[in-house]
């Protein structure tokens, strides 16, 4: 009996680790929410562009990868229970934000918002662009949490209950990312347009539950004055950027991610266009975390014996494969395809294959890309860089976004910028040319690795 307390008590975490991973369900539920639509909603709701749409949510994007180290240094500074309170009150006040601000703009005669919208002079209005402080709230805001909640997992952790706690943060990430997404397509269904809007009082409820349960429960896991200062920071920012070896990786990975990142720059946006209103591309997007979910241990086993180079060149080759999947949809006509179960779209269907391949390169590709992050770092310091590791998504999110904007105004242009069906079917005929543009971007990544591998010699070293 003693040997069986024993091992229950190792693996029993306290109230803060557990408060932490409620908060990060809650925030992962927002965020997914509203990101897996962000570019439906700047266009649809507040009539940009989709290039303008493009760019707006990119910068978004890209910032909420770049700030955490800052914050993350701010945090140590405050107090983590202080910066949590300061995240939470921000995100709320930011996707509050988001559901009104349409409010505000039909109140000042520029759109009628229902199941359809009906512009009145906002697409030429410089009042839209109040969505960009709006935006910038969420992004402050956003930035403390992962480094703040993945620091209390660390404190609140042994080293013998570390690998399991940070399996449970892992499992909650997903859990909230899926149920966030899976919220959309009941709300567009029943409100149209108006979901898109109505979707950020969900956001708003799940970050201020998360505020509440902050203030009530959690103390804070990190005393403050410690951490790096903003300048050594900087300094490291400022090595990492001009370690060659490292900038070349960074830009490397970069096309992996801007591919990967069309599964909220583009899709959405392509499948509601090409496959019609009915479709479901929230549902289509959580593929991705089930599959990685389904697949990444045995992929990571799989892959044990063979160097870090060797695991991530299969995944960048798989990459082009989910992007002509994606594609070939468009080729298939317009009749849906019974699959017994259920009938899809063409292009859902093929879509959906896409992401899977997707999923499965990420497997291949992420578990090991910090690893040979390391490697070329230099030695003494890889905890230094592995600090700015995440730097590709940044690069990645504001080329990925940026690009996708303009891909699909010229070749899957908005249908309500057109007199007639005819007309919009005559301009999108070639729609599924996007993907070849970015199956060619993953090709050249994959091909680039390889150089990369030979040149400094990565590609001979192997896992330990």
């Amino acid at each position: 009996m003693t040997n069986i307390s024993n091992k229950r008590e190792k693996v029993k975490f306290s109230r803060e680790f557990w408060v932490a991973n409620s908060v990060e369900l809650l925030e992962r539920a927002a965020y997914y929410g509203v990101f897996i639509v962000i570019t439906l909603y700047l266009s649809r709701i507040l009539g940009f562009s989709d290039i303008e749409a493009g760019i707006i949510s990119g910068i978004f994007s890209g910032g909420l990868y770049l700030l955490p180290t800052f914050s993350g240094a701010y945090a140590d500074k405050i107090g983590f229970k202080k910066s949590l309170l300061l995240a939470f009150f921000l995100l709320t006040a930011g996707y509050l934000g988001l559901a009104v601000l349409p409010g505000i703009l039909e109140s000042r005669g520029l759109a009628e918002y229902g199941r359809e919208v009906v512009y009145k002079g906002l697409r030429t209005s410089s009042d839209r662009y109040y969505i960009i402080p709006v935006l910038l709230v969420i992004m402050v805001g956003g930035s403390f949490i992962k480094s703040v909640i993945t620091g209390t997992i660390a404190k609140e952790t042994t080293e013998a209950t570390r690998a399991r706690g940070f399996s449970v943060f892992y499992m909650m990430v997903n859990i909230g990312a899926f149920s966030g997404k899976t919220i959309v397509k009941p709300l567009r269904d029943s409100m149209g347009n108006l979901g898109l809007i109505n979707l950020n009082y969900f956001s708003a409820g799940m970050t201020f539950i998360a505020l509440l349960l902050i203030f009530l429960f959690y103390k804070s896991a990190k005393d403050s004055g410690k951490g790096k200062s903003f300048k050594e920071i900087w300094t490291a920012l400022v090595k990492v950027v001009t370690n060659v070896k490292l900038i070349v990786l960074i830009f490397i990975i970069s096309g992996f991610w801007m591919v990967q990142h069309q599964l909220y720059a583009t899709m959405p946006k392509y499948v509601l266009r090409m496959a019609g209103e009915n479709s479901a591309p929230s549902w289509y997007a959580n593929v991705n975390p089930l599959v990685v979910v389904l697949s990444v241990a045995w992929i990571t086993q799989l892959m044990r014996k063979k160097s870090s180079v060797f695991s991530m060149t299969v995944g960048m080759f798989i990459m082009p494969v989910s992007a002509l999947a994606m594609a070939s949809g468009n080729l298939l006509g317009g009749n849906d395809i019974d699959l017994g179960f259920v009938s899809l779209h063409p292009i859902a269907l093929m879509m959906i294959i896409g992401i899977v391949f997707q999923a499965l390169a990420e497997s291949f590709i992420s578990p090991r890309y910090l690893e040979l992050f390391s490697l070329q770092a230099p030695k003494g310091e890889e905890g230094l860089y592995l600090g700015f590791s995440h730097l590709h998504s940044f690069i990645s999110s504001v080329l990925g976004f940026g690009i996708s904007g303009f891909l699909l105004d010229r070749y899957c242009p908005d249908p309500t910028l057109f007199n007639s069906h005819s007309e919009w079917a005559a301009a999108s005929v070639h729609a599924h040319y996007i993907w070849y543009y970015f199956a060619g971007i993953a090709l050249f990544s994959a091909v680039a690795l390889i150089i990369y591998g030979k040149v400094t010699g990565a590609e001979k070293i192997k896992a330990s």
